[in-house]
C-alpha cells in the first residue's frame, strides 16, 4: 500500500492567508499615517517649547527689560515637519506661555512642511512673545 506523503498548502489555503493579509494592511496603513501626522504635530509644537524657552533665556540672560534694544535681537526660527495645512486651529496648535507670571495662549499660525515660524520678542507688542 502507497503512503501519500504530498505535504504543502492547498490553493485555497494560500488565498485565505493572503486575503487575510491584505485586510490587515488596508486596515493598518490609514492608522499609521493619522499616527505619524499626529508625531509631526507634537514635533512641531516641542521645536516652538523649545524656541521659546531658548528665547526667553536670551531676553532673561541679557536682562532686557520691555522696550530695550537688546529684547529685539531675541528670536529663533523653528522648520515646520507637518504636511498637513490647518492643524494649528486646534487646541494642539496653541502654545502656552507664561509671561509676567501669568499664562497666555500664543496662536501658531499655519504653515506645511519646508516653512518656517519665528518665535521672537515684541516689546512694543501687548502679547510680549509672538510667533509667525
Amino acid at each position: 500500500m502507497k503512503k501519500n506523503n504530498k505535504k504543502g498548502f492547498t490553493l485555497a489555503e494560500l488565498l485565505i492567508v493572503v486575503a487575510i493579509i491584505a485586510v490587515l494592511t488596508a486596515i493598518a496603513i490609514p492608522v499609521f499615517t493619522t499616527q505619524l501626522e499626529k508625531s509631526r504635530e507634537a514635533t512641531d509644537m516641542s521645536n516652538l517649547r523649545a524656541a521659546y524657552a531658548e528665547v526667553m533665556a536670551t531676553y532673561l540672560a541679557n536682562g532686557a527689560k520691555i522696550g530695550s534694544t537688546a529684547s529685539t535681537n531675541c528670536q529663533a526660527t523653528v522648520t515646520a515637519r507637518q504636511t498637513q495645512n490647518g492643524w494649528q486651529n486646534t487646541e494642539n496648535g496653541k502654545l502656552i506661555v507664561r509671561v509676567d507670571g501669568a499664562e497666555k495662549s500664543v496662536t501658531v499660525p499655519s504653515k506645511v512642511a519646508s516653512n518656517t515660524w519665528t518665535v521672537k520678542i515684541v516689546p512694543s507688542n501687548s502679547k510680549l512673545v509672538v510667533v509667525e
